[in-house]
């Protein structure tokens, strides 16, 4: 799929929210966080995808407390962050372009019928108006602090649900990486050195070229330091937990800076 190919329809009308949310632009920390997952917007001319009452609200529709997470930790270590708008079930930003589960037709048993047999018109306004522009934010910004000699630290915040296929996670949050394990590491050491956390190496999902975006893209090739971290859905799910998890990241991330800041 060529993304800068023939013009697509106009996707996103008036009183649809703008694809993504930067917080603090000009934040000092080398910190810079990223939410794939973070909204659940449709838009508009989408109706609700002819979703079932509710199901917009489970996993499948966003990463559930990410984004109060995010906000958090933006605040208290002063950081560059962005927040995507849309739901991952109209289109899902940590996707490879070719992959499969781009724009899917079903997700965990349920079905999204406004999915359903979309021609390349209707798939390209969903690049062209949310993907793109999310991605092509982040990587102007990441070329800005290069050019500035700013170090960038890069953190890529997701959820995930507590159960799967009626299987228990037993993970309160995991660390994920591919090729580039050095900061996921650093901060699996200290997260675990916490004591009341079981933390999961590249899991509950690991990182890969065929299955992300944002790492591969913005991490690997730019040869950032960089993590996907992962929360369990059921401890951000209100203001109390994301607050909790804020605080405590942002205590370890303070605390591993300064390594990565020099290397």
């Amino acid at each position: 799929m060529n993304p800068d190919s023939a013009p697509s329809p106009h996707l996103l009308q008036p009183g649809d929210p703008a694809p993504f949310e930067v917080l603090r632009p000009e934040g000092a920390s080398p910190w810079l966080f990223t939410a794939d997952h973070a909204g659940q917007a449709i838009p508009r001319a989408l109706g609700d995808l002819g979703l079932p009452p509710g199901e917009i609200d489970r996993h499948i529709g966003w990463d559930i407390g990410i984004a109060g997470v995010a906000r958090e930790l933006s605040a208290l270590l002063d950081a560059w962050t962005i927040v995507q708008a849309y739901s991952r079930l109209v289109v899902d930003c940590n996707r490879p372009l070719e992959s499969p589960t781009l724009i899917v037709e079903r997700s965990d048993g349920t079905d999204v019928p406004g999915n359903h047999g979309l021609d390349a018109a209707a798939r390209q306004a969903r690049l062209a108006e949310i993907f793109l522009p999310y991605h092509a934010r982040i990587g102007e910004t990441l070329d800005r602090r290069r050019d500035q000699g700013r170090p960038t630290l890069l953190v890529t915040l997701h959820s995930f649900t507590p159960a799967m296929g009626g299987v228990a996670r037993p993970w309160h949050c995991g660390v994920l990486y591919n090729r580039d394990a050095r900061l996921a590491h650093a901060l699996r050491d200290a997260l675990q050195a916490e004591g009341d956390l079981v933390v999961g190496d590249n899991q509950p999902y690991s990182v890969s070229d065929s299955s992300d975006y944002a790492i591969p893209v913005h991490g690997e090739r730019r040869g950032l330091p960089h993590v996907e971290l992962e929360i369990r859905q059921d401890l951000i799910s209100d203001a109390a937990g994301q607050v909790a998890w804020a605080q405590r990241l942002a205590r370890l991330l303070r605390g591993l800076e300064a390594a990565f800041v020099a290397s």
